[in-house]
């Protein structure tokens, strides 16, 4: 090829890698979205850094974990100062964009929930903050007429395109987007002027917004806007596409409302399929009996399968939006002559339990559901279709990117390039670690939990920090994860296999940048 090949990256919100028909959905339908994997490698091991949004998210951009770039948990920000692989891009001369949500800052200004007012005391932190600006996605910047203007770069990105939240209310620039062309916007937010309808689960909505003015819209058109001001440009392009859903509340407009019914799921691990319990998945089981509610919106629940299977058909609904809208991207970037220099990638920031253990949502609970999301790679070098066993991590793709265009990763970084594994290698790491940080106190938990596990091709090991019990789940055998082994005596010598190894991960997680220059 005659120049560095462009990159598209695709992100989706919460949805596990079972929410896929080339990841063998058995309901769902994504056509647009196969046809990628149908020209490409799909990662059948990925999983995430961080079950959450924002920590994964920092740790994609900068192929670190969440202990080293410092957004530990919802509600931190990551510094201005990090640098990230898309900064490495622009620097190397590609046009950067980020289209849709990011959520590397708070986009809300509510305070942390679960926390007791002493720790919340005003006291200095062990780090003194730069006088950067950590308030871009906040919603008070996005309450005026017109454009806010987004101050860039923006973590590497020279073009930004804000939607923050999720559902038919996002902000950012949507929001002001979608003012100017609603005269009654107020009223299509109004929660008394949904559309009838008989769900019954939590935070199921009709939305009276049509699809063309829903975010997934949005977010399509200014993609597509995007890639043709590309076009003669001689820079190639990193475009990063992020969708809002299909994370709840659920709310699919128009058309996608009642694509899927409840009726057309099922509930296929139930809490009793679970032969010994931990005790915060006992604790949301009373809770769920006790209808004690959620702590949050976002905090994980259980349901009865009723409601699990309306959340289902209404994020299935979700999803077939963001595959339509994935499928006009592509149309567009065809049309232009850009698909013959282009990496294709998908991705999700994590997973959602979705009826595992009549559990919805995400939480700290480290099941496959929640943290094994899907990853395709799709290169011009080669269009087909091939899939992998090989263990892979969200910190992995910015080694892998800057691999692809020929730069080598900064200093610090901690991802092993899965360029190889794209060559036809088995793999490029034995197991991988994933964090998991609370900003509060939830699911029974005394003090915000601290979560910390190690994925094997054969195991997953759990611990919690200041709990005397853990998880311990023969992969190999049990792949639903539904018995625990940790207090099993014939399973003591793998336990201390597991232990070490991950003594060995948790010893990585210092610093290695920046490298001294002194000899003392």
């Amino acid at each position: 090829m005659t120049k560095r090949p462009n990159f598209l990256y695709f992100i989706a919100d919460q949805q596990r890698a079972d929410w896929l028909g080339c990841y063998g959905h058995p309901v769902l339908k994504t056509p647009n979205i196969d046809a990628i994997a149908a020209q490409g490698m799909r990662f059948d091991n990925f999983h995430t850094a961080s079950p959450v949004c924002m920590p994964n998210r920092a740790s994609l951009l900068t192929g670190r974990y969440p202990s080293l770039h410092g957004l530990r948990y919802n509600g931190c920000r990551l510094p201005l100062s990090a640098n990230t692989f898309v900064s490495q891009l622009a620097e190397a001369g590609y046009n950067t964009a980020a289209i849709g949500k990011s959520h590397l800052q708070p986009f809300t200004d509510m305070p942390p929930i679960g926390v007791n007012a002493d720790e919340v005391a005003d006291r200095p932190d062990a780090w003194r903050w730069d006088d950067g600006n950590y308030g871009q996605e906040e919603p008070g910047r996005y309450t005026a007429d017109g454009r806010y203007d987004f101050k860039t770069p923006y973590y590497g990105y020279n073009h930004v395109d804000m939607v923050t939240s999720h559902g038919d209310k996002c902000g950012g620039h949507y929001q002001q987007w979608f003012r100017e062309r609603a005269d009654d916007w107020e009223a299509l937010h109004d929660p008394a002027n949904q559309l009838p309808h008989d769900y019954t689960c939590p935070q199921a909505n009709r939305t009276p917004i049509p699809e063309d003015l829903y975010p997934t819209a949005y977010i399509r058109d200014r993609a597509i806007a995007h890639l043709d001001s590309c076009v003669g440009d001689d820079a190639p392009f990193f475009t990063f596409v992020s969708f809002p859903d299909p994370h709840h509340p659920f709310n699919p407009p128009g058309k996608y409302w009642d694509m899927y019914a409840p009726d057309d799921f099922d509930v296929s691990l139930p809490f009793d399929a679970h032969q010994n319990p931990t005790i915060p998945m006992k604790w949301l089981h009373a809770n769920w009996q006790g209808a004690g509610g959620q702590t949050t919106p976002q905090t994980a629940m259980m349901l009865d399968e009723q409601h699990i299977k309306e959340a289902m058909a209404l994020t299935a609904g979700m999803m077939a939006f963001v595959d339509d809208a994935v499928g006009d991207i592509m149309a567009a970037l065809t049309r232009n002559g850009q698909l013959d220099n282009t990496v294709i990638c998908y991705n999700s920031d994590h997973g959602d339990y979705m009826g595992d253990y009549n559990m919805l949502l995400k939480g700290a609970l480290p099941f496959r559901s929640i943290t094994r999301v899907p990853f395709i790679w799709s290169d011009p070098e080669n269009r087909k279709a091939a899939s992998s066993d090989a263990l892979a991590s969200t910190i992995d793709i910015a080694a892998t990117v800057l691999d692809r265009v020929g730069l080598k990763p900064f200093n610090g970084n901690q991802g092993k390039s899965l360029k190889p594994v794209l060559e036809g290698a088995a793999q490029v790491r034995d197991d991988v670690l994933i964090e998991y940080n609370d900003g509060g106190r939830r699911l029974g938990f005394d003090k915000p939990a601290r979560v910390r596990a190690l994925v094997s091709p054969d195991w997953r090991y759990t611990i919690y920090k200041d709990q005397d019990w853990g998880e311990l789940y023969d992969l190999a055998n049990d792949p639903q994860e539904t018995h625990n082994l940790w207090d099993s005596a014939d399973h003591f010598a793998i336990r201390a296999q597991l232990a070490e190894r991950m003594n060995q991960h948790l010893m990585a997680q210092m610093d290695e940048s920046p490298l001294a220059d002194r000899l003392a």
